[in-house]
């Protein structure tokens, strides 16, 4: 068995995106497709209405999923295909663009708005499937009590220990855990050899294998076949995210992440023509 080490830390960059949400980019700000399948990771936490209230207008996707976790706050969505709702506080949205969709996210109050997006590459096979959403309120992802006071909730994948996240179907085999540690708290998890996988820390400090990350640090992780963390202050949460490699080309323009140029420029001609 080989343990899961600290690679690297990334401290993101600071970057305005859709309409001039201010924002901290972690992966994807130079689109070298190293993490893949995880293109890109965006952080927004803000309580200055002027820098998160202008939203994300109507954009188009295809290709690959986004995943919306907030934290706090709530943000509507909207698409062409006649589907919107709410996302809160600890709600998740996962969805497939697949062969492409038109939609917008815009956040619903002035008080404050924290959370992020991922966006997770498709495998040339489920590029062209129908778009979906699975979507999941808070109180209807599982949660895994630990020893010591802390918890696990699993918004994707499934813990050691069984617990399992209702959503289902995703083509990368992805893992995402919510983790809440209390302090010399240590938690084992295993990962697949075929996955990425990254942690972000959003407060406290944790260690693994004697290195340590603390909040607002992304730790780029090793392969291995089980990762061990440990809290260090009385409180730490981090982000723990893990997906298969899919090794496919990757022609990526926008808001379209394809396989070949040619695709990427049918899309642009499908999108401007009114065929998402």
């Amino acid at each position: 068995m080989k343990k899961i080490k600290i690679e690297e830390k990334i401290a993101g960059k600071l970057m305005l995106e859709g309409a001039g949400v201010k924002l901290r980019r972690y992966i994807g700000v130079d689109k070298t497709h190293q993490y893949e399948p995880l293109l890109l990771l965006d952080f927004f936490d803000s309580d200055k209405a002027e820098e998160f209230m202008a939203g994300f207008p109507e954009h188009p996707h295809r290709g690959f999923e986004t995943i919306t976790y907030v934290i706090d706050g709530q943000i509507a969505h909207r698409d062409n295909q006649g589907h919107q709702g709410l996302i809160g506080a600890g709600d998740v949205q996962w969805m497939t663009a697949g062969r492409g969709i038109l939609h917008s996210e815009m956040p619903q109050s002035t008080k404050g708005l924290t959370g992020l997006q991922l966006w997770l590459n498709l495998p040339a096979s489920a590029k062209g499937v129908p778009p979906r959403y699975q979507e999941y309120a808070a109180a209807e992802l599982p949660i895994e009590q630990l020893h010591s006071g802390g918890f696990i909730k699993v918004i994707a994948g499934e813990t050691d220990q069984g617990t399992r996240s209702p959503i289902n179907g995703i083509a990368t085999e992805a893992i995402f855990l919510d983790l809440n540690l209390v302090e010399q708290e240590p938690i084992q998890q295993s990962i697949p050899l075929s996955h990425q996988s990254i942690l972000l820390v959003l407060t406290g400090q944790v260690t693994i294998e004697g290195l340590q990350a603390g909040a607002g640090e992304l730790a780029i992780l090793s392969k291995g076949n089980f990762l061990t963390i440990k809290g260090d202050q009385r409180h730490n949460r981090c982000l723990l995210i893990a997906a298969k490699k899919l090794k496919e080309p990757i022609a990526w323009l926008g808001p379209f992440v394809m396989n070949t140029r040619e695709e990427v420029l049918q899309a642009v001609d499908d999108y401007q023509h009114n065929r998402f």
